[in-house]
């Protein structure tokens, strides 16, 4: 149980790719909003948007990878 990482270091392992997920959710949100008539989100706009909502993104992911570690550990 003490060599187990912490939550913050799972998140920081994490960040990149909850990021990137971010970052192609609001692409395609981006795309959807065109059928009620608004302007398409670029993807260096979606990229510079989803770098600090990756944060909250990766302390998710980290949190539940967690979790499942402890479910797994017994």
């Amino acid at each position: 149980m003490g060599n187990r990482w912490p939550v913050w270091k799972l998140a920081l392992l994490l960040y990149v790719f909850a990021t990137g997920a971010v970052a192609i959710n609001l692409f395609m949100l981006g795309l959807l909003m065109q059928a009620v008539g608004m302007t398409a989100l670029s993807p260096e706009m979606t990229v510079l948007v989803s770098i600090p909502l990756g944060i909250p993104a990766a302390w998710a992911s980290g949190a539940w990878v967690y979790r499942l570690i402890s479910e797994a550990e017994g």
